[in-house]
């Protein structure tokens, strides 16, 4: 089966074609400037399409030219919010597209963008099966002691407001082939999932179900990313408002100029370990800010899953940085945790052990593949589906 993989943006839209039975990629691109069309004239910046539907006709046009007579079977979506409605991947119709759009005020950044790509498929091959995979629906096993604010409860039965988790779609994944790296059973695993990129959150994995996650009703909770602060005081939000700063101006502050771009001056970690290096006293501050935040959470978790049988790297941080892992592992040596210097600094897109021989739980990193994920999960719904 051949499924189109589709994660829009707002003003952006990455594709990938998959065969899914023979477990290959037969193309892939990234639409960016989507609806800037006229932002592009006069700046030396090339004009985009006018929104998304002229998008998916550029990606029609280079999947006519890689893929010749061969037809895309399905469509699958990645959607970020699922709200408490949607536990597993689903077969999209219009009332699934307008359940998700009245998730919209759940994550205004990512799906109303996610929306725009259901419709503009819709549009174009009207007959095409889609389904959603949602980046929350792992996280719906997560107890009620777990999810729940500590809040009045109509906070929660009025505003939905709880803890949702989201990078769902990798955890599942990346645990699953953790289970098969241990040889084990996927349902067996118990083990603290580090999905660290831009964006990083950590998730307690019990018997193969998410318990417990550090992202929580928005994806700003938890621990110090690339432009988000994480954790902190709810009273700073208070504090912030009663000096006069706006909603959207504490939005942006918290979202998008916290984390290490705050601390260091650089949301990259590439350029923040090499300043750390150089002797860049912010930077380093950073990354111990950011290990320190990350070991409380996988000792926390640790406790959760009542004893992990892993600790397992993923995404673009914690499949790449070798220096950062060193860092959080050896702020764990109270679990036992040992690295293996070698082996922890080889490069490898291969699922891999990196702690030492005698480390009292292993430590692996295992690199995710969410697009495989969604391509899989989208087959199986549509044959499902007869």
């Amino acid at each position: 089966m051949l499924v189109l993989v589709i994660n829009s943006g707002s003003s952006s839209l990455k594709y990938q074609v998959r065969d899914v039975d023979a477990g290959t990629v037969l193309a892939e691109g990234l639409i960016e400037r989507i609806g800037m069309g006229n932002g592009g004239l006069g700046d030396g910046e090339p004009m985009g399409p006018r929104d998304h539907a002229e998008a998916l006709e550029q990606v029609d046009a280079e999947l006519h030219r890689v893929l010749g007579d061969r037809a895309v079977d399905a469509v699958g979506h990645r959607v970020v919010h699922g709200g408490e409605r949607f536990a597993e991947p689903v077969l999209v119709d219009n009332e699934i597209i307008r359940a998700i759009e009245r998730l919209n005020p759940l994550a205004p950044l990512h799906n109303p963008a996610n929306v725009l790509g259901l419709r503009a498929i819709a549009e174009k091959w009207p007959d095409m099966p889609q389904a959603a995979v949602f980046d929350t629906a792992f996280h719906r096993s997560i107890p009620e002691h777990a999810w729940r604010y500590a809040v009045p409860d109509w906070l929660y039965t009025r505003h939905g407001i709880r803890r949702y988790g989201f990078h769902g779609t990798s955890h599942e994944y990346v645990a699953h082939r953790a289970a098969a790296l241990l040889d084990v059973a996927p349902e067996a695993f118990d083990g603290v999932v580090l999905h660290l990129g831009n964006g990083a959150s950590a998730t307690a994995v019990a018997g193969g179900r998410s318990i417990d996650t550090s992202m929580g009703f928005t994806p700003l909770e938890g621990l110090v990313m690339g432009t988000r602060s994480g954790d902190l005081d709810p009273s700073i939000l208070v504090f912030l408002a009663r000096q006069g700063h706006s909603p959207d101006e504490i939005d942006t502050l918290l979202n998008r100029e916290s984390g290490l771009l705050a601390l260091a001056g650089s949301n990259d970690m590439r350029s923040v370990v090499e300043a750390a290096a150089s002797g860049d006293r912010r930077a380093a501050l950073a990354l111990d800010v950011t290990a320190y935040r990350l070991a409380k959470y996988v000792g926390a978790y640790h406790v959760a899953v009542g004893g992990a049988k892993a600790i397992v790297f993923t995404a673009g941080i914690g499949e790449n940085s070798h220096q950062f892992r060193a860092l959080v592992a050896a702020r764990l040596g109270a679990l036992g945790i040992e690295l293996d210097a070698g082996l922890n600094a080889e490069r490898s897109k291969e699922p891999r052990v990196v702690s030492a021989r005698g480390s009292a739980i292993p430590v692996l990193v295992v690199p995710t593949d969410e697009e495989r994920a969604i391509a899989e999960a989208t087959a199986a719904v549509v044959r499902n589906a007869g």
